[in-house]
């Protein structure tokens, strides 16, 4: 049966009109489905986004969208074995779909884990600390992260219909920000029904999610400063997008992933023997062939030593030679079609430009022996190996990219000419680095970074659990410079503040405390009632303060605390070794007996609300306590949070120590769980 695409806009399902494109299986060449976005209203489409979608997202905190996130990945994960059904016929194997599907129902769940983590249970984020402008305190600065009042415009690749799209709506969503996607009209049944399961499922406001199906029409027109364009795709597409009057205009904010020429490159101290040989030829071999080499991240350039060419052309082609090629639906075909008819005769012609400089060492690229299919019906295409015997000279294989099971080996003489080499792609999403000497691995990364995204660097050690060059992961970025597009995504909490506004606040420190929710340095303190551990979570305030009578450290307290340590380190034990070490006066307090002191002035003591002390975080020790001197401790309530778990919180606190002469010498948070009341 034919499926017609509908897009998805202004929360209801809007049939096409005319001009219908049919969309040909990659298998067979049966139509699978016909697309068109006439008769949607773009401007209605954003206007819904922004007046609907948008404030329905801003209402909710970062954990209340965060826990959306988290159903909707559950809800798709219950019902994923459709789209596996309806993905073979774009020419992926279960494999290839895996990750696809389950890879992008896998970055919801990364980021509703994230939101719940690393992100506050407020609206906003308090982007770093307060910043004193002035000599006595009494105005500061800091920044805070809000969404933005637009719309997300994701404009998605073929390859990917489900991870492409989900790996941008995550984060968005996350932000706050509603979405308006649009998926390649090659695969875009498989994501036409992800979104008809999204609806279904109810987990989104309305707004906060529209579909394209078919062309974005005038959808651009109706842009402005606070939307975003987020591009997967072309060089070619992504200029005029990002050159659209409308986008330049009104300074569009823009994040494009574009055309790379990704390379793997074998470090000069691996040979044949060596188990990353083995590890360098699997990789580039699965890269060929997973998802039929239809990956922005595949391995387009093969560079290893001359003096290894031949063992790696030899060993490539004898595994190449092994995959079975046809259709993906049968378990023993390990790469299946193209996306397309077209995109097989676009994959023809840059291999043939390729081969004007180059010679095919392995493959065919207009014959192909299938599994269970017709050649000629799918858009079935054979590995293909070429060599490139004087890479120096070549300009082809670092400009043209065949976007298929298509790779090019490129001898180098020295680690200077493969940096070189790979510097030539002028900006790539990732390159892989195969190397077991740490040596050579710095000299490449250090060659490399510049003009890549991601670095996957290889050895016997990482390899057994390493995810593979071509995998973007949520908690990393995703992108590249130049010609990868100079953007970014993922990238944990990275991809969330790209749709953001970054507002810089100044005030005094008692108003940017109560604006952020955070106790900073100058704002007023509370000491008065019952002490702060004897509080639950609901009754603690931000500012809530404790402080400490001064005890005085001697002597005998710093060497009882050594021996019962085993902590002798001679600044604290040898006088005449510690005055001669210029940052102690002579013999010092441990600072870990000092934090240990510290605990025991601010602590209440007595079973109560205050269930446990998880942590401490950024703790500086600002100057040393000599035996005779005296400290006291100022601990604030600094930040309240939400927890997972409803019969508690979590409470940062600012601990300051102070010496007899009120100078600082120790710094840090306190963290703990408060129970909250029944």
């Amino acid at each position: 049966m034919v499926l017609t695409l509908q897009s998805f806009a202004e929360n209801r399902w809007v049939a096409p009109g005319a001009g219908a494109v049919e969309i040909p299986s990659a298998v067979d060449g049966r139509v699978m489905a016909t697309a068109s976005s006439a008769g949607v209203d773009f401007g209605a489409m954003v206007r819904f986004g922004r007046k609907v979608g948008g404030p329905a997202l801003r209402m909710l905190t970062f954990h209340q969208r965060a826990e959306m996130l988290k159903r909707l990945a559950v809800y798709l994960t219950e019902r994923k074995e459709a789209l596996y059904e309806l993905s073979f016929d774009t020419g992926a194997t279960r494999r290839d779909s895996w990750i696809d599907i389950d890879g992008g129902i896998g970055t919801l769940f990364a980021y509703a884990s994230r939101g719940r983590k690393e992100l506050p249970s407020e609206r906003f984020v308090l982007d770093g600390a307060f910043e004193p402008l002035s000599r006595n305190g009494s105005f500061v600065g800091a920044h805070i992260l809000t969404p933005l009042h637009g719309v997300a415009v994701h404009v998605n690749a073929f390859n990917f219909p489900c991870w492409g799209m989900l790996e941008k709506l995550a984060p968005t969503i996350l932000a706050g920000v509603p979405v308006i996607t649009k998926p390649a009209t090659a695969t875009a049944y498989v994501a036409h029904a992800m979104v008809a399961m999204i609806v279904e499922s109810g987990i989104l406001p309305p707004g906060a999610l529209q579909f394209v199906a078919g062309s974005t029409g005038d959808l651009l027109d109706h842009l402005t400063g606070q939307d975003v364009v987020s591009f997967t795709g072309s060089a070619t597409t992504s200029g005029k997008l990002r050159d659209h009057p409308t986008v330049s205009r009104e300074a569009v904010r823009f994040i494009a992933e574009r055309d790379s020429l990704n390379a793997a490159i074998l470090g000069s101290d691996v040979t044949p023997e060596s188990p990353e040989f083995d590890l360098f030829v699997k990789e580039v071999a699965r890269e060929m062939t997973a998802k039929a080499g239809q990956k922005c991240t595949a391995i387009r350039r093969v560079i290893v030593p001359r003096d290894r060419v031949e063992a790696v052309r030899d060993a490539l082609a004898a595994r190449l030679g092994k995959v079975a090629i046809g259709n993906p639906r049968d378990e023993k075909v390990g790469m299946g079609p193209l996306a397309s008819q077209g995109q097989r005769r676009d994959v023809r012609e840059n291999i043939a430009k390729l081969a004007t400089e180059s010679e095919i060492v392995f493959g065919d690229p207009l014959h192909c022996a299938v599994v269970d299919a017709n050649a000629n019906a799918g858009a079935f295409l054979s590995p293909v190996l070429l060599h490139c015997a004087n890479p120096i000279r070549a300009e082809r294989v670092n400009h043209v990219e065949a976007f298929g099971p298509v790779s090019t080996l490129l001898p180098y003489d020295d680690l200077d000419q493969a940096i070189e080499l790979a510097q030539r792609g002028e900006g790539s999403l990732v390159a892989s680095a195969f190397s077991y000497d740490a040596d050579v691995t710095e000299q490449l990364v250090m060659g490399l970074a510049p003009f890549h995204g991601r670095l996957y660097l290889v050895d016997r050690d990482s390899a057994k659990e390493a995810t593979g060059h071509g995998s973007p992961l949520p908690p990393l970025v995703h992108g590249g410079p130049g010609r990868a597009g100079g953007g970014e995504e993922m990238g944990g909490l990275r991809g969330v503040y790209h749709y953001m506004q970054r507002t810089a606040l100044q005030g005094s420190p008692a108003k940017l405390t109560a604006l952020t929710k955070t106790w900073g340095q100058g704002a007023p303190t509370r000491t008065e009632g019952p002490h702060p551990f004897r509080k639950n979570f609901d009754e603690i305030s931000i500012g809530d303060t404790v402080e400490t009578p001064a005890r005085t450290i001697s002597l005998e307290d710093i060497e009882h605390f050594a021996n019962f340590t085993g902590d002798t380190f001679y600044a604290h034990m040898d006088e005449e070794a510690a005055k001669a070490n210029p940052f102690f006066p002579g013999r010092v307090a441990h600072g870990y007996l000092i934090l240990s002191f510290a605990a025991g002035l601010f602590v209440d003591p007595a079973p109560g609300p205050l269930l446990a002390n998880y942590g401490l975080e950024r703790l500086r020790f600002l100057k040393p306590v000599s035996p005779g001197d005296s400290i006291r401790v100022r601990l604030t309530v600094k930040t309240k949070r939400a927890a997972r778990m409803p019969d508690y919180g979590e409470v940062r606190w600012d601990a300051e120590v102070f010496n007899q002469n009120n100078e600082t010498v120790a710094q840090y948070d306190v963290l703990t769980m408060s129970a909250r009341p029944a």
